[in-house]
């Protein structure tokens, strides 16, 4: 007993899962919030999984189904555009019912749709498990978002967020390596069928392990460590009781920062009519400048994510088993980024610095694009490779502080449907993508002289204008966001 004490107090006989779980835990501030991380990036991850299976099977599907790179493309986008319907319809209940439940669900009929996928006899049948499949997975952004919000105060969103965005980059990993191998040896539809699974056993594990959190920030998770400077009521359970407040809004209220009088709410967020809410959201100046960077970036991603693969091999003329190896470089990079991103935000926010988030993103995107521009040019692998990972990383950077960016600049009782907004515009970029992506590079390897791979990788540098664009549009956000986030805090006082 005593033996088995001293083990799990860092010992000589700790395990080094056992080691791992606990500096985890000390990272991430508790059990409580590492629960949260794995299983919210695992529904994220399941997602990326899917397409980065798509993108990896390119060639098998191509083959077998005889299909074009447009066609291709069509089948991320099939899935985005019917999920972008239903992104509002998912908001509204992710703001009324039980969070968790309608995850766990969703998740179960997502894996029914990749079942449905795995037996496509042709084109067609695949296409149309794809429709369901999107109107599956609309449901992850909203209550994903709404429940970290509630799980996490303002001041650690960012540095959690970067972590469970992890999910994203882990699953397109998972995807592209352990999708292609099976399509490889296998079959693409094996690959399918193996996200089924995964996704039956993530519903399950939802419901047992993942509690409903109070909403308006009463369950936050404040972690075994307290924070020097924060503000909230911590009781015995590691849970802040009551609402609003954070380190964001102190810090812009400590510097005088006042609301904008005539969109506080003095109303009942919950009774407002979906027309109205959504006007509210729009009036919202910060929160229209994110929707459109955040659409931005994730139409540049999804059309990346889906050619990756054709890309490289053609581009780059390298084996699958290189090909594997490339892959966990650039992932490796791109979750460093992601954690780094949201880390150093929420540090120089302790420090005083209110438009932290906005100026990180848009560094992040900035930097992307002026890496990722050698990177596509480069034909050689060893000189490119650098360059593509830190473009990567910088990319996933921008991500965790433009989310936790989003939940400061909006009312609480409000995030479900802020959150659906923000999810349909990203879902019609993510449709919108890679099938312009294989348009433009049909069109282009059609007018150049260098084939498909130089029509691919023409479409890649044309793409990346909007991605440099988003830095610059970022940078006019930070004059409005301390107002907005004040104004949100007023709004949420109101409310209690």
């Amino acid at each position: 007993m005593v033996r088995r004490h001293s083990a799990d107090r860092g010992g000589s006989r700790s395990s080094p899962a056992t080691w791992l779980g606990a500096r985890s835990r000390r990272v991430l501030g508790g059990r409580g919030r590492l629960r949260v991380v794995l299983l919210l990036g695992a529904v994220l991850a399941l997602n990326t999984a899917d397409t980065g299976t798509i993108g990896a099977a390119a060639a098998q599907l191509e083959a077998d189904l005889g299909i074009s790179h447009a066609q291709l493309g069509l089948l991320a986008s099939a899935s985005s555009g019917v999920g972008a319907l239903a992104a509002i319809p998912m908001g509204i209940l992710a703001d009324r019912v039980h969070r968790v439940r309608l995850l766990a669900v969703s998740v179960a009929v997502w894996a029914v749709a990749m079942v449905a996928g795995g037996f496509a006899p042709d084109y067609g049948w695949l296409l149309g498990s794809r429709l369901l499949l999107g109107a599956a997975v609309t449901a992850a952004g909203p209550v994903v978002v709404s429940l970290t919000g509630d799980f996490i105060p303002p001041a650690d969103r960012a540095a959690v967020l970067g972590w469970i965005l992890t999910g994203e980059i882990v699953g397109a990993g998972v995807g592209l390596l352990a999708g292609g191998e099976i399509a490889a040896a296998l079959s693409w539809r094996y690959s399918f069928f193996l996200l089924a699974a995964a996704s039956l056993a993530l519903a399950v594990t939802l419901l047992r392990q993942l509690p409903e959190p109070d909403r308006g920030g009463a369950g936050w998770l404040c972690g075994d460590r307290r924070r020097a400077g924060d503000g909230d009521d911590r009781g015995d359970d590691g849970h802040a009781h009551g609402t609003g407040g954070g380190e964001v809004q102190e810090v812009i209220t400590a510097r005088g920062v006042a609301p904008a009088p005539e969109r506080i709410l003095f109303e009942d967020a919950d009774g407002m009519p979906l027309w109205r809410t959504m006007v509210y959201l729009l009036r919202i100046p910060t929160n229209r400048l994110l929707i459109i960077a955040s659409a931005s970036g994730y139409f540049f991603f999804a059309g990346l994510r889906t050619f990756a693969v054709v890309f490289v091999t053609q581009h780059f003329h390298v084996s699958q088993a290189m090909l594997g190896a490339l892959a966990l470089i650039v992932g490796t990079a791109a979750l460093a980024g992601a954690v780094a991103g949201g880390r150093f935000t929420d540090r120089i926010l302790h420090r005083g610095r209110t438009n932290a988030r906005v100026l990180v993103a848009a560094a992040g995107y900035t930097t992307a694009a002026l890496l990722l521009l050698p990177g596509f040019l480069i034909s050689s692998i060893g000189p490119a490779l650098p360059v593509i990972a830190l473009g990567t990383a910088a990319l996933a950077a921008a991500n965790p502080p433009l989310d936790a960016a989003r939940l400061d600049i909006v009312p609480a009782r409000m995030w479900g449907r802020a959150e659906s907004l923000r999810t349909l515009l990203r879902l019609v970029a993510e449709a919108v993508a890679p099938a312009a992506f294989g348009l433009l590079a049909d069109v282009l390897a059609e007018d150049g002289t260098a084939g498909r791979a130089g029509g691919l990788r023409d479409a890649f540098l044309v793409m990346l204008v909007p991605l440099l664009a988003n830095g610059l549009l970022l940078l006019l956000a930070r004059n409005s966001y301390p107002v907005d986030v004040a104004t949100a805090a007023a709004s949420d006082r109101r409310s209690h």
